[in-house]
């Protein structure tokens, strides 16, 4: 119930809603009973005309049911006396059809008011969503499958919206209508509305059963519903591996056994769903046929308060109870399955943020000094990464880190734009902790090439100026120029205008490398951190790409990790890692004199 209401909460502010709705439901509620209403004096007008009650006079107004009963029967009979009975008829059936129309256009009003609360849910559930997702930290991910992630947000948020956002117009109408539609059936007879009410918990405790064990299936179909989507989506992306190996047999039967379980696990679900509705039919059919042997009993007894047209306009105003309860226990069932989907995305929107601001963040607006590692540990999942990093990195100058994989050498690069926080120890930014910092101003001063150039399926030009809403296009075009990227953009179709791909496809490795790096000139950060940014490029576009890292770096702070040796020969200070640990630093020429790890390294690689 709680994350029912939770899923009310994002059509906040109520105001916008509730006034008008309650409005146009109660209108349609009390437009509906006056259709049904109008069953007994039609009834009496074609078969018990000496029936029709006799006011003869009418009384002074009163906001009451039987004043209005009495103004009805006033002008029925007026009519009738001077227009006989197919005059009164003509009256009862306009006055019918005038209800029908006034119930069923508050009807119309009352959805669409819930139609645009509907629309704002799901809106603000999906921007909810997506700010999540933007604000949380990169170690997520990593515990996370992308496929899993895909489906919360397509999948899962649509189930949502299909079963339990689609149900508000059932749970806050239906009850009103049941509960005007009651008060008439206890106006007309008490009696019989007693044994009907008397039913109710049983058929609610049955039917509640099978809703609950709902839920429980539905929670299957969604993870499987997520594992799917990873399926499909590591499939995509490693289909150049996957025709290597030759091992479509093999994804093909990993996607045919998860599927199979999908679809076994939704049959289940839907079977156990589509059983509420008939379950609730079957209940007030019985009903229905304990009222008549009742009604009909104390009819035949003479022991009845009703007329035959009144009892028949009973059994007509119990039966506008069925339909919205049939809808509200279809509804439920509908809500149990879609509160399955609705956990999976409150488990996204709980999931606590690591990387938090600061009570009172100071804002950065410049690099003076230096970039400090105090005493740095670091650990993932309790397991340490780095061990005690000290490291002082001065203003202008290159620091390169090198040292064999997994030595925590990207670590000690993802600690200075805050990816992770620090697990003990310090980063000290001209003697200020980086946690101090605004998060936006610190990232203002750096720029980061990665080894993946990590671009989007846009234009060129939104690529090179991404997150500059500011830049000119000769802005744009000079930092292609100094990337070493201006002549191919300009050999291709559109120039600065054409479409890129997806994670830009339609590029070379160097070319993505290079489109990158302009962005970083464009952003003309002090600070840059270049992550093996040339290790997988071929010779002649390292070249291009190792020439325009040059002129990014000229007058600015560097921190670069490589294993190419061969890029990093003229750094002021290299630093090598082993095992999470500093254990030699020092120029090249020092490295190599020492002997140690470094010239190991340079061995391997030839280094002359």
């Amino acid at each position: 119930m709680n994350k029912f209401l939770r899923l009310v909460g994002f059509a906040k502010p109520y105001s916008r809603y509730w006034p008008k709705y309650l409005a146009v439901v109660v209108l349609a509620m009390i437009f509906g009973v006056l259709n049904f209403a109008f069953i007994v004096p039609l009834l009496d007008v074609l078969f018990y005309s000496d029936a029709i009650p006799r006011v003869a006079q009418l009384q002074d107004f009163t906001l009451s049911v039987s004043y209005f009963k009495d103004a009805f029967y006033f002008g029925l009979l007026k009519i009738k006396d001077v227009h006989g009975a197919l005059g009164s008829l003509v009256f009862v059936g306009l006055a019918l059809t005038l209800a029908s129309f006034l119930a069923n256009l508050f009807k119309y009003l009352g959805y669409r008011v819930l139609n645009s609360m509907r629309a704002n849910v799901m809106r603000n559930i999906r921007s909810a969503l997506f700010d999540k997702i933007t604000k949380l930290h990169l170690a997520y991910y990593t515990t996370q499958r992308k496929g899993n992630l895909l489906s919360v947000l397509s999948n899962d948020v649509n189930e949502v919206q299909a079963s339990v956002v689609a149900s508000f117009q059932v749970i806050f109408r239906d009850p009103i209508f049941i509960l005007g539609n009651l008060a008439v059936l206890f106006y007309m007879s008490y009696q019989l509305t007693i044994i009907t009410l008397i039913t109710l918990p049983l058929s609610g405790y049955l039917i509640g059963l099978v809703s609950r064990k709902l839920r429980r299936k539905a929670v299957e179909v969604q993870s499987l519903q997520g594992d799917l989507m990873s399926i499909i989506e590591e499939t995509i992306g490693g289909s150049r591996i996957i025709k290597a190996f030759n091992a479509q047999k093999y994804v093909r039967e990993r996607f045919a056994k998860v599927n199979s379980a999908h679809r076994n696990a939704l049959r289940q679900a839907t079977n156990r769903q589509e059983m509420a509705v008939p379950l609730s039919e079957f209940f007030g059919v019985t009903v229905a046929m304990l009222i008549m042997f009742f009604g009909g009993m104390m009819l035949l007894s003479g022991t009845s308060s009703l007329t035959v047209s009144e009892f028949v306009a009973y059994l007509a105003f119990y039966y506008q109870i069925l339909v919205p309860a049939k809808d509200i226990t279809k509804a439920y069932a509908g809500i149990q399955r879609g509160m399955a989907a609705a956990d999976r995305v409150f488990d996204v929107l709980d999931t606590p943020v690591a990387i938090t601001k600061a009570k009172n963040p100071v804002a950065v607006k410049d690099f003076a000094r230096e970039i400090r590692f105090k005493d740095v540990c670091f650990a993932y999942n309790e397991e340490p990464v780095l061990k005690h990093i000290n490291l002082t990195i001065p203003k202008g100058k290159m620091v390169a880190l090198v040292g064999p994989s997994g030595a925590g050498k990207t670590t000690v690069a993802d600690l200075i734009p805050r990816y992770y926080d620090v697990t003990s120890g310090a980063i000290l930014l001209d003697g200020v902790d980086l946690r101090s910092y605004q998060p936006k101003s610190l990232m203002s001063l750096l720029g980061i090439v990665t080894q993946e150039a990590i671009l989007f399926n846009d234009t060129v030009k939104n690529n090179i100026a991404f997150g500059l809403e500011s830049a000119s296009e000769e802005d744009v075009v000079e930092a292609a120029k100094i990337a070493n990227a201006h002549e191919f953009i300009m050999r291709m179709e559109h120039g600065y205008d054409t479409g890129i791909g997806d994670r830009g496809v339609r590029l070379s490795g160097g070319q993505r490398q290079r489109l990158a790096i302009a962005r970083a000139v464009l952003k003309n950060p002090p600070i840059l951190i270049l992550d093996e940014a040339t290790s997988s490029l071929d010779t002649e576009s390292e070249k291009l790409v190792q020439d325009a890292l040059y002129k990014l770096m000229k007058n600015r702070t560097s921190i670069v990790i490589a294993h190419r040796l061969s890029t990093i020969r003229n750094a002021d200070c290299i630093v090598v890692l082993q095992e999470g640990e500093i254990t030699e630093t020092g120029t090249h020429d020092e490295l190599i004199k020492e002997g140690g790890i470094y010239k190991k390294l340079c061995d391997l690689q030839a280094f002359k």
